[in-house]
């Protein structure tokens, strides 16, 4: 069947829902209508729908880490331990590279060498080969709401059991969870078998379960220009909201420029609710998530928990509805949950103090928040021409052309060409717009900003800068200086 962004009928899904329960064993343990009584059953205060919405009443910025090991009691302690040491007030379940991939015979083989050697052998919790029963027994055992964090190109099945399992939130999309993370999955076919994962919500939410839905903001999580991720989200929202969601949370990975950072919050925010009110989704809710920084950290601890409260720092003035916290370990490998905790209650203790206070409204922040929708704008509006209106078809095409083209990712069908670098000031401009719709004053605002640096620098806007970037915070910098100016 032809993609297209529309919802998907009974008769289509029900066919395609035979399929996806036969993947592995585990999926014969689903049932949808036991399922919704299930997700009935749990209280409020340990959904992610209620909690969210509490926050943004409350305008404060909830925290939540990363964390998955391979065993259940010792996946329940580790979660047991954020919440309670690290004050986390949203929890996580990161899933295993091999569940990722729908390996889960690797997956099968890396639990049985856990147990064997009692420690994990996995990067995550293997959801698929655990089934409904072990994930409610995780879920379950916690005081807070749970997610469940990935990157699986096809989540289908992952989906299936972990709303049966009792997850009440479940993060990635189509383009988010491709184009950053596999080489070869084409783009077509990645945003239908998300169409399935958001019909599947979208029919608990007609049963009165509220799912809350993610899409992944950051990308690469490297130089991503705002206008590149945001416009990502407001299209992986509009394909969501199609299938029935609403409840979604739209993502953005910090940057390191505070005003620039801020002002995408804000544009996200915006260009979201503009657009799914444009197509008549006006009762989709909207919330956000702002990622502490992606790139490298420093090795040295006592720098990354600076790195870290700079993110806090960014997210509460921004008004983020939560933030993805890291860890002091991050240049290290896979944290300790000392660490991890140590990571959160650093957070939670910046963003007290500076729960009162908001930059959204400043001058500089909406005069760059505009810059960034008018990009946006440039990027969504040439979407739906390529589609005729249709946002599936025109991100096939899209991203075909190059018009989203996402820096430094893995996927053949990404065209690569974009190329991003920091101004002056550190904030993400483009070196080389490759073939993205951008308007002419646009195009000269970033070779402007880019000149300026040159000029302060004494050298050519050149590849060089980007190189210097990339490396620059685990050197002690946001912006790549030459060695002279830097010393």
């Amino acid at each position: 069947m032809e993609l297209k962004n529309q919802k998907l009928s009974d008769e289509k899904f029900f066919a395609e829902r035979k399929e996806v329960l036969s993947q592995w064993e585990t999926g014969k343990g689903v049932d949808f209508d036991e399922a919704v009584a299930y997700q009935k059953s749990i209280a409020p205060e340990k959904r992610f729908s209620a909690k969210l919405t509490k926050a943004v009443e409350d305008k404060t910025t909830l925290i939540q880490p990363r964390a998955g090991v391979a065993l259940p009691e010792e996946h329940k302690q580790l979660l047991q331990f954020l919440e309670e040491e690290g004050e986390a007030d949203l929890l996580p379940s990161t899933v295993d590279s091999y569940t990722r991939l729908n390996r889960y015979k690797e997956a099968e083989i890396g639990i049985q060498k856990s147990r064997e050697t009692n420690r994990s052998m996995l990067n995550g919790f293997p959801i698929v080969n655990y089934g409904v029963d072990i994930c409610r027994s995780v879920t379950s055992a916690l005081k807070n709401p749970v997610q469940v964090r990935h990157g699986t190109p096809d989540a289908r099945l992952l989906t299936e059991i972990s709303i049966a399992g009792g997850f009440t939130s479940f993060e990635g999309g189509g383009i988010s969870y491709n184009i950053p993370y596999s080489k070869a999955h084409p783009i077509d076919q990645t945003i239908a078998h998300w169409q399935y994962t958001d019909r599947l919500v979208g029919m608990y939410q007609e049963a009165g379960v509220s799912i809350n839905r993610e899409p992944f903001g950051p990308l690469t999580g490297t130089l991503i220009p705002p206008c590149i991720s945001n416009a990502v989200a407001v299209i992986e929202g509009l394909l969501a909201a199609t299938q029935g969601v609403k409840d979604l949370t739209v993502g953005y990975g910090q940057c390191g420029n505070l005003i620039q950072d801020v002002a995408a919050i804000r544009a996200l925010d915006i260009m979201t609710r503009q657009y799914l009110d444009r197509f008549g989704f006006t009762d989709a809710r909207i919330t956000t998530v702002f990622h502490q920084w992606m790139g490298g950290f420093p090795q040295d601890e006592a720098k990354s928990f600076g790195v870290i409260s700079w993110g806090a720092a960014a997210a509460a003035l921004a008004k983020a509805t939560k933030v993805i916290v890291k860890t002091p370990h991050e240049a290290m490998g896979i944290p300790t949950k000392e660490a991890n905790a140590a990571g959160l209650r650093a957070t939670k203790q910046v963003i007290n103090m500076l729960k009162d206070q908001c930059f959204r409204e400043i001058p500089a922040v909406v005069a760059e928040s505009e810059i960034i929708m008018a990009e946006m704008k440039c990027i969504l509006d040439k979407v739906e021409e390529l589609g005729k209106g249709d946002y599936a078809v025109g991100t096939v095409a899209a991203i075909e052309a190059g018009v989203i083209d996402i820096p430094f990712a893995p996927s053949k069908f990404n065209a690569g060409k974009v190329m991003p670098a920091r101004d002056n000031t550190g904030a993400i401009r483009l070196l080389n717009l490759g073939n993205m719709p951008l308007s002419q004053d646009l195009v000269d605002f970033h070779k402007n900003k880019l000149e300026e640096r040159a000029r302060y620098e004494n050298r050519p806007v050149s590849f060089q800068m980007v190189i210097d970037d990339v490396y620059a915070i685990g050197k002690g910098h946001l912006v790549g200086r030459p060695r002279n100016i830097n010393d």
